[in-house]
């Protein structure tokens, strides 16, 4: 069945524009209602959390409206990271639970993204379902039976307590200084306390929501402003989450960005020299090639998925592997956690770094980054990529640079283009390879 509405991580779009409206996710929540009283007997309970958009407590409402609607308790947890809206649907023995964000896009943008009781993602039967539904006329149960909303005053507390314990009892980070950028988002007000509360010396940035900001200049994907913070303040590390907190980059003690690779890499040697590295690593299609030549000189295995931390997760549950991640940051230690949890991530790095007595910089160096370009070429069909000029310029590439390099041609899910990847050893070559390509595509596009 085609998707009409759900994409790769729940409903996304601009807000007032597609489907994104007040008046949809009044529908959406209602839909999700009955699915979930489909699967659970008496008046079960479906708990909301939300980033710091403005919009945020519009769709907050309309979701509480619909659950009730649909005879569905909603317990409103307020601001908080996604993963936490994982965790808490355990935690509270919940249905399910909502996610009101669009994670590192802008504060234009808005989505809805939904965990099933046990914390991870629906299933594709769910999300069938809750489409199906939502062409159907919206009808309220009777009055005795709407559902009751109420709010968790704990949930931040319970939160922080909870990734706190992700480290062995009694870890003290006293004489660390860490910068921890928040992104005006989720895990502002969570997100200093846990550092803090083990002992840390925090500056905290990003930790200003106006409803307006959210990602703006800050977090996982404007590290610049915590590259600063680290150097002028001479800390040991930085740390950037994104506006919802399931990402996460980081900052050596030098000011050289560490990306989603390099913290899989630290994490994995960690647990590979302390004999806990339990099977081996899932990365994606873009994953940087010296990962895997990392993993491979420790006899730790490695696949590739498509991009999505969707598909990430899939594939170490069907190995049963526990860690996995993308570049951007999504980096999932499901012995931990069931999903993608940037405080948790980043408590793992911190954690190896205090057991080998190594600083980020030097932790990070036991593995060689390749040098990766990316370009994006504007797309008019998919059939293009099967062209034979196309994959004559893709051979002739992949030929030059043998076992040293990859290939990936990629068509976004999100725009109109394909991207064109390649890395290999010499970064002057990766660059011309990857214009050879892109270049082949541009042709075949013109050709029509």
């Amino acid at each position: 069945m085609s998707r009409k509405y759900f994409g790769t991580d729940g409903v996304r779009g601009r807000v007032g524009e597609g489907c994104i409206t007040a008046e949809f996710v009044l529908k959406l929540g209602w839909a999700f209602g009955q699915t979930v009283r489909q699967s659970h007997a008496g008046r079960p309970k479906v708990v909301i959390g939300k980033d710091t958009r403005l919009s945020g407590y519009m769709f907050e409402t309309a979701l509480e409206a619909g659950l009730i609607a649909a005879g569905v308790d909603p317990v409103m947890l307020g601001p908080m990271p996604t993963p936490a809206i994982a965790y808490l649907t355990r935690t509270f023995s919940a249905a399910g639970g909502i996610v009101i964000s669009a994670s590192h896009n802008g504060y234009e943008d808005n989505g809805i993204k939904f965990f099933d009781e046990n914390g991870t993602k629906l299933p594709d039967a769910v999300e069938h379902e809750i489409e199906r539904l939502l062409d159907e006329p919206l009808t309220t149960v009777n009055g005795p039976l709407l559902g009751r909303a109420s709010r968790a005053n704990d949930a931040a507390g319970r939160y922080i307590e909870f990734c706190k314990h992700t480290l062995r009892l009694g870890t003290d980070l006293s004489g660390l200084k860490i910068v921890v950028d928040c992104a005006h988002g989720a895990a502002y007000q969570v997100a200093p306390k846990v550092f803090r509360e083990l002992g840390a010396e925090v500056e905290a940035i990003g930790v200003t929501p106006d409803g307006l900001n959210i990602n703006n200049g800050v977090g996982s994907t404007a590290p610049d402003a915590l590259i600063e913070a680290v150097v002028s303040s001479q800390a040991n590390l930085g740390i950037a989450l994104d506006g919802d907190a399931d990402r996460v980059v980081l900052v050596d003690e030098n000011g050289a960005l560490v990306d989603g690779d390099e913290i899989l890499y630290v994490i994995a040697a960690s647990r590979h020299q302390r004999g806990r590295m339990d099977g081996g690593v899932v990365g994606t299609l873009m994953t940087n090639l010296g990962l895997e030549k990392a993993l491979a000189e420790m006899q730790i295995p490695f696949v590739r998925t498509k991009v999505g931390d969707r598909y990430v997760i899939e594939a170490m549950e069907e190995r049963q592997w526990t860690l996995g991640g993308e570049t951007s940051g999504h980096i999932i230690c499901s012995d931990l956690t069931s999903t993608g949890d940037g405080l948790v991530a980043a408590l793992q790095v911190v954690n190896a770094l205090l057991l080998s007595g190594q600083t980020l910089s030097q932790a990070r160096h036991g593995m060689t980054k390749y040098p990766q370009i990316l370009i994006n070429v504007p797309l008019v069909s998919r059939d293009h990529l099967d062209h034979q000029l196309v994959k004559e310029a893709v051979s002739a590439v992949e030929s030059q640079l043998g076992d040293s390099g990859r290939v990936v041609l990629r068509p976004s899910g999100t725009e109109p283009v394909v991207r064109v990847m390649v890395e290999g050893i010499d970064a002057a070559e990766v660059k011309a390879c990857a214009e050879q390509i892109a270049a082949s595509v541009e042709k075949v596009a013109s050709i029509g």
